[in-house]
């Protein structure tokens, strides 16, 4: 239980506040469980179900927004682990994450703005947010948006 104080206080020293998962726009579901792994869809940065970063990230979107926006995903991710796993404290880690970044042609910048999510997992969970990860630049995400990200997480 001591964790999880260590989790909510981490999450309020940084003015997160959880509320309820993002709902997925298509034909999926938010996550697969399949324990003791934890298997979360692409998220966007919405916020209160609208897409708040959109563009391309290097002519639309700047670096450090792309950043913003991988750090909402996160977020997001967050609401849908405490709602599949009832409390963050059953994280073990996260093991993977790829990132989509809508990148302009000649932005190269990916792990830098990808660096949002990563960060914001470290600085919640500790050395159980340490992760691998892809940073992947593409011509397009769905609405527009900026960043994509998904993760896997070892639960117990």
């Amino acid at each position: 239980m001591a964790e999880q104080r260590t989790i909510e206080t981490r999450l309020e020293a940084l003015n997160i506040t959880l509320d309820s998962p993002p709902k997925p726009s298509g034909n999926y579901v938010p996550y697969t469980m399949a324990a003791p792994y934890l298997y979360l869809s692409g998220v966007t940065p919405k916020v209160s179900g609208l897409l708040k970063y959109k563009g391309k990230v290097g002519q639309d979107v700047t670096k450090e927004q792309g950043y913003q926006a991988a750090r909402q995903c996160i977020i997001n991710h967050l609401n849908t682990m405490q709602a599949a796993l009832g409390s963050l404290d059953r994280v073990v880690s996260i093991v993977k994450m790829e990132g989509f970044i809508h990148a302009a042609p000649d932005f190269y910048e990916l792990p830098d703005v990808l660096n949002g999510a990563s960060d914001l997992l470290v600085e919640v969970f500790g050395e159980k947010g340490v992760h691998a990860r892809s940073a992947i630049g593409v011509a397009a995400l769905p609405g527009g948006a900026a960043v994509e990200v998904e993760l896997i997480v070892r639960f117990e």
